[in-house]
C-alpha cells in the first residue's frame, strides 16, 4: 500500500464544504466512542450498526457518504482495539482511581475525513477530483507530480481529505506492492543516535544533527507573540494563527525530508543495519532534553529505515541499547562513564569516541540476533532463511570492526 498526495485547488465554498465533512466525521467518531463507553460488550460490528443509526437519526449526517461514515466508525474502533491490546500487554494500568493509561479520548480537532471507494470520482488524465456526497463540493484540481495513470481506479482503495495550515490535500491509498531489486553491498553497519550528532556509525562517520526546530525557534516565538497580542475571535488573530501554523508545518516537513533521505541512503548502502531500540516516549520526560530529543525525530528515522529495509530486501535490527556505551568493544570489559565523558578509554588499549564504541557494540549485538528475531516487519520464518548467510555477514562485520 502506497500513499499518493496532491494539493487541492479549492474555492472558498468548497473549503467550507470540506470543513463540514470533516466536522461530521469527527462527530461520528466521537458518537461511536460514547456508545462504546455507555454499553457493554461492544464489538466492531456493533460500531458499524451504530453508524447506520446515526445517519438515520441526524438528517445532516446523511450528507456524508455512507462509506465515509463507516470509516469514521473504524477510527473509533481502532482507538478502542489499541487500548485493548495495550491492556493485554500490561501497558494500560489504572493509576490512583483515574482512567487507565491509553484510554480512548474524544477528538476535538480532527483534520481529515476518509472515503472508501464511493463518494468521489477521479479523472486521472486531467487530474481532477470530484466529491459527490451531499456537501456539494464538486470538482477540484489536483497539484502534484505523481502520475495516477499508472494505477487502475479499482486499486485506489481509499481517499483521504486532509486539512493543513497551508491548504487542503487529497491522499490516495493505492493497493500496490513496492519492491526494489538491489545487488548485495556486503556491508553491515551499527548506528548510535545522539544529540551532538544525529548518529555515529560503527565506521566512525558522524552525521550532523540538523536541529530544524532550534534554528526556527526565534521565528516561532515571534509569531507566537503576534498571536497573543491579537484579540480573540478577530480576523487578525486567525491570520496570525495561520502564519504560526505554516511555520510549524515547515519544520515538520524538514524533519520528515531529512529522515526519509537519510534512512534511504543508509539502507541502500548496507545489507544489515543495526540501531538502538529506544523508548522515545519515556526519554522525552526529561525536561532538560525533551525539546532536543523531539527535534532529532529518532522515531521517524527508525520507522523509515524499517520501511526501506522491507521493500529493499535488507535487514534492519533494533538492539537493546543497555550498556552499549559502557562495554568496551575491544575486550568486552565494562568501563563506567557519565554522559560528560565523550571518549572511551579502556585498559586494553582501546581508545574510541564514546558513540562509535556504542555503535560497534550495537552491530555485534544485532549480528547475534540475525535469524532469531523479527525485524523490520519481516516474519520469523523469513529471517530463519537468512541464517545461512549469518557466518558470511559476521565475518564481514568482524573485518570492518576496528580492533584497537
Amino acid at each position: 500500500m502506497i500513499v499518493l498526495e496532491y494539493k487541492l485547488v479549492a474555492a472558498a465554498e468548497q473549503r467550507r464544504g470540506m470543513d463540514e465533512a470533516i466536522r461530521t466525521a469527527q462527530f461520528v467518531r466521537n458518537a461511536c466512542l460514547r456508545y462504546w463507553m455507555d454499553s457493554e460488550k461492544v464489538g466492531k460490528n456493533d460500531i458499524y450498526k451504530h453508524t447506520t443509526k446515526l445517519r438515520a437519526e441526524f438528517e445532516w449526517a446523511k450528507k456524508l457518504n455512507s462509506t465515509a461514515v463507516q470509516a469514521a466508525g473504524e477510527r473509533a474502533w481502532a482507538s478502542i482495539s489499541r487500548f485493548y491490546d495495550n491492556h493485554k500487554k500490561g501497558a494500560a494500568t489504572n493509576v490512583c482511581g483515574r482512567k487507565p493509561v491509553g484510554y480512548p479520548k474524544f477528538k476535538k480537532n480532527v483534520r481529515s475525513v476518509e472515503y472508501k471507494q464511493s463518494g468521489w470520482k477521479l479523472d486521472a488524465s486531467t487530474k481532477r477530483l470530484t466529491l459527490t456526497d451531499g456537501f456539494k463540493i464538486g470538482v477540484m484540481k489536483l497539484l502534484g507530480k505523481w502520475d495516477l495513470m499508472l494505477y487502475r481506479q479499482e486499486d485506489i482503495k481509499r481517499l483521504r481529505i486532509v486539512k493543513r495550515a497551508d491548504g487542503y490535500y487529497a491522499q490516495f491509498l493505492v493497493d500496490v506492492e513496492r519492491h526494489f531489486d538491489l545487488e548485495p553491498s556486503g556491508k553491515t553497519i551499527g548506528l548510535d543516535v545522539g544529540l551532538k550528532s544525529f548518529y555515529t556509525d560503527s565506521e566512525g562517520h558522524e552525521e550532523p544533527n540538523p536541529r530544524f526546530y532550534r534554528k526556527a525557534e526565534q521565528s516561532l516565538k515571534k509569531l507566537q507573540r503576534q498571536v497573543s497580542r491579537k484579540v480573540k475571535g478577530s480576523n487578525n488573530r486567525k491570520k496570525a494563527v495561520a502564519r504560526l501554523g505554516r511555520k510549524h508545518l515547515k519544520v515538520q516537513r524538514q524533519r520528515k525530508d531529512h529522515a526519509v533521505k537519510l534512512a534511504r541512503c543508509v539502507v541502500m548502502s548496507n545489507d544489515v543495519v543495526a540501531f538502538e531500540d529506544l523508548k522515545v516516549r519515556n526519554m522525552i520526560r526529561n525536561r532538560k532534553l525533551s525539546k532536543s530529543i523531539q527535534d532529532a525525530s529518532w522515531r521517524e528515522f527508525r520507522l523509515w529505515m524499517e520501511y526501506f529495509a522491507k521493500i529493499m530486501g535488507k535487514i534492519a535490527i533494533p538492539v537493546n541499547p543497555a550498556y552499549t556505551s559502557q562495554i568496551c568493544s575491544g575486550c568486552g570489559v565494562a568501563v563506567k562513564k557519565d554522559l560528560k565523558t565523550r571518549t572511551h578509554v579502556c585498559g586494553c588499549g582501546t581508545v574510541l569516541d564514546r558513540d562509535r564504541n556504542a555503535a560497534i557494540n550495537i552491530l555485534r549485538g544485532a549480528l547475534r540476533m540475525v535469524g532469531h528475531t523479527k525485524t523490520a516487519g519481516e516474519t520469523q520464518e523469513t529471517l530463519v532463511e537468512m541464517e545461512e548467510d549469518q557466518p558470511k555477514l559476521a565475518s564481514i562485520a568482524e573485518a570492518r570492526i576496528p580492533r584497537l
